[in-house]
């Protein structure tokens, strides 16, 4: 037998398999109750009570801390991980290390991933190592950002901007 709940015993965060299918009875409340997040580490998926993200969950199987404010490199299967499965939107740069405007963005980027660290995540794709996912998107110029929720991309911006421009433009496409 598997391990048994008891009275008294609380879960700060438990990985999903995404192949498992649960038929459980709960209410609309509970299931606003928390928040599917991916590991910026394992990439494994992760369920964690929403009212506890600002206490750094971290990851149950590689114990990475699951909101760190950080970007994350992201390849063709994380791309899908992150941005399909987490109930946070993500935030994807599409870049590449020879671009200037690139560069010029990269700490736009990781104040905006510390600044919204518990509402957003905050990746990012190298064009030239993965060029199959800048076709899938169609790239024409970088930098690139994309914002995806729930597997849609809801908004883009091409184009270096600053952290306030940014910002108002995550504001004006972010679902509410």
């Amino acid at each position: 037998m598997g391990a048994q709940w008891r009275p008294g015993k609380r879960l700060k965060a438990a990985c999903i398999d995404p192949n498992f299918s649960q038929n459980m009875n709960t209410n609309a409340a509970s299931a606003t109750d928390s928040i599917i997040v991916a590991c910026p580490q394992c990439h494994s998926v992760v369920r964690t009570p929403s009212d506890r993200v600002g206490e750094h969950p971290k990851c149950p199987k590689c114990k990475a801390q699951l909101l760190d404010g950080h970007a994350i490199a992201l390849d063709a299967a994380s791309f899908a991980t992150h941005t399909s499965k987490g109930s946070l939107p993500v935030l994807v740069d599409f870049w590449a290390p020879w671009c200037g405007p690139c560069k010029m963005m990269a700490p736009v980027l990781d104040r905006i991933a510390q600044q919204r660290a518990t509402t957003l995540q905050v990746g990012k794709v190298n064009t030239d190592e993965q060029q199959e996912l800048a076709g899938r998107f169609n790239i024409r110029s970088i930098p690139t950002v994309i914002l995806f929720h729930q597997g849609r991309e809801v908004g883009r911006q091409s184009g270096a901007v600053d952290a306030t421009t940014l910002s108002r433009w995550l504001d004006g496409v972010l679902p509410r």
